[in-house]
Formats: structure tokens, C-alpha cells, sequence
């Protein structure tokens, strides 16, 4: 029996690393006219039980190659640890769009993809969070608040969860240093909040079964 988990494993790894390399070059919205360059980004394991989702790369992460590793992915690295995550055990890491929007031309910010980019790029999303199956998912910041949960303000959904067919959703704001949002000493506490939810979600995961650890650890190949 556990000869064969571990096989079903190794081909888990190959089916979402082949989906990492389709990701890679897909091109939709340059063929579309809507970005000028592709430059897809994504990270992460078919062992990671808790998958982070944001808005989009920002432009450190089109020169590192990797999710969340600009002032804003750092930021994110503390909420996490606060939460009881630390840099081992760093979760499966995704956004709406794969590829760096670009500035917003109004200013203060990276600019919001636009429907039509977030309409290209949602099957990539979808097939990867049914092949990695997570049992948490962080909603990170509006745009990935709104696709799961539909529109409504950060100022409702931070600190909240929502359980979905066996899945847990938790709602946090950008960490983005050019929001203003945190600012609030109010939004703070939300954030707190929120945080306190992923910390019992992750004890959670880590007291249950071994297939509902914050990181399955059972042997396989290509790990990363």
C-alpha cells in the first residue's frame, strides 16, 4: 500500500510540473493583444495542502522567477510566520494572472489585470487547484477575494473563512506596500484576525491525517 501512495505521488509531481511548463509558455494574452511580453510565474508542490492566491507577479517577481519574492512577498512571509508558516514549509504559490500586468498608469501600484486577462488565464487556475486538491486556500488581496467569493470590500471579507466543498477559504488583504489599507489601525485588527483563522486552519491540518498535513511528507520524487 504505501509503495503504491508513493507512486500515485511521483505521477502527481509529473502532472503538475508538466502544467508548470504549459503555464510557462503560454502566451494568450500577448496572442490577444493585452500584454506586450508573457512572462508566467508560479510556484509550488503537489505536497503543499494550503495554496496562496494573489492578484498577480509584480515586477521583482519577472526578474526572480518566484511567486511573492518582492517587498510585498516579504511582508507576506511575516504574516505567514505570525501564523505559524514558516520559510520551510511555505505554501503552494498562484495568483488570477500568471504574468506581471505592468505598472498602473494612474500610479501607486501594479495595475489590475483586466477581465479579459483574468478570463484567459482562469483555466490555468483551475486546473492547477484541482490537481493540487488543497485543503486551505489563502485569498490574497481584492481581485482573488472577488473570483472566489464575489465582489465585496476588504473591509468585510478580511478576517473572515468560508468552508467549500471541504476546502477552507481565508481572506486576506494585499500585502502590497503601496496600499493604504493597512494604515487603519481597525484594518489591523482584521488582519489579526484573519491570521488567527490560517493559524488554526495549519494546527488543524497538522493534528488530522497524514493526507491533511500543511506539507504531505511522505517520499517522492522531484521534490522541490
Amino acid at each position: 500500500m504505501f509503495t503504491r501512495e508513493v507512486s500515485l505521488h511521483v505521477r502527481a509531481e509529473a502532472s503538475l510540473e508538466r502544467l508548470h511548463a504549459r503555464i510557462r509558455v503560454c502566451t494568450r494574452c500577448v496572442d490577444a493583444g493585452l500584454l506586450k511580453h508573457a512572462r508566467p510565474i508560479v510556484a509550488g508542490s503537489i505536497l503543499d495542502r494550503i495554496a496562496i492566491v494573489g492578484q498577480a507577479p509584480g515586477a521583482v517577481e519577472l526578474s526572480t522567477g518566484q511567486p511573492f519574492s518582492g517587498r510585498s512577498g516579504a511582508e507576506l512571509r511575516r504574516w505567514l510566520a505570525r501564523a505559524g508558516i514558516d520559510e520551510d514549509h511555505l505554501p503552494y504559490r498562484t495568483a488570477i494572472t500568471k504574468c506581471f500586468p505592468g505598472k498602473s498608469a494612474a500610479g501607486g501600484g501594479d495595475r489590475r489585470p483586466s477581465p479579459a486577462e483574468i478570463g484567459l488565464c482562469a483555466p490555468w487556475l483551475q486546473e492547477e487547484l484541482a490537481l493540487l486538491r488543497p485543503r486551505v486556500i489563502l485569498l490574497v488581496g481584492g481581485l482573488a477575494i472577488e473570483r472566489f467569493w464575489g465582489k465585496m470590500s476588504l473591509e468585510v471579507a478580511v478576517g473572515t473563512s468560508r468552508r467549500i466543498e471541504g476546502v477552507t477559504y481565508i481572506a486576506l488583504p494585499h500585502p502590497s506596500g503601496a496600499s493604504r489599507w493597512l494604515n487603519d489601525a481597525r484594518h489591523r485588527l482584521l488582519l489579526t484576525r484573519a491570521l488567527a483563522k490560517v493559524s488554526r486552519a495549519v494546527r488543524t491540518l497538522d493534528n488530522g491525517a497524514s493526507e491533511q498535513r500543511i506539507r504531505d511528507e511522505r517520499p517522492t520524487h522531484g521534490r522541490r
